[in-house]
């Protein structure tokens, strides 16, 4: 999946344990409308230094992978969803001029990278149908 919208806010990057480091930035999408969308997204491990080369206000384009977890707590089951980034472009004619258009992240998870960004629960985000089901 991917999406494009203004980089809000970076957060700096956290130490979730020994092995673990995320670290967080919000996306404003849908700007020119009267409910602009802040979204939250996380990149982890070794890609988090990448968002440095990002000032906020630039447009970005993001690919992640929507993830989903269960959890069983005191109070029952409850559901968590993250928005895991995999790659970030500059888009032509951003703040930083156009600088650095090509700097992109990779994943290394096969799997996650040879899924097209283009396409969701067997359909395509171009069809006319706004829905994702």
């Amino acid at each position: 999946m991917e999406v494009v919208g203004t980089l809000k806010v970076k957060f700096d990057t956290q130490k979730v344990s020994e092995r673990f480091t995320k670290r967080e930035f919000v996306l404003t999408t849908e700007a020119s409308t009267p409910y602009p969308q802040h979204v939250s997204f996380q990149i982890t491990q070794d890609k988090c230094s990448i968002l440095d080369q990002y000032n906020e206000g630039e447009e970005l384009k993001v690919q992640f992978n929507l993830r989903g977890r269960e959890w069983n707590g005191p109070q029952g089951i409850k559901y968590f969803n993250t928005l895991e980034a995999w790659r970030i472009e500059r888009l032509q004619g951003s703040n930083n001029g156009g600088a650095s258009q090509n700097n992109t992240m990779q994943q290394t998870n096969n799997v996650a990278s040879s899924t097209p960004a283009n396409t969701f629960a067997g359909g395509n985000l171009d069809d006319t149908d706004d829905l994702p089901f």
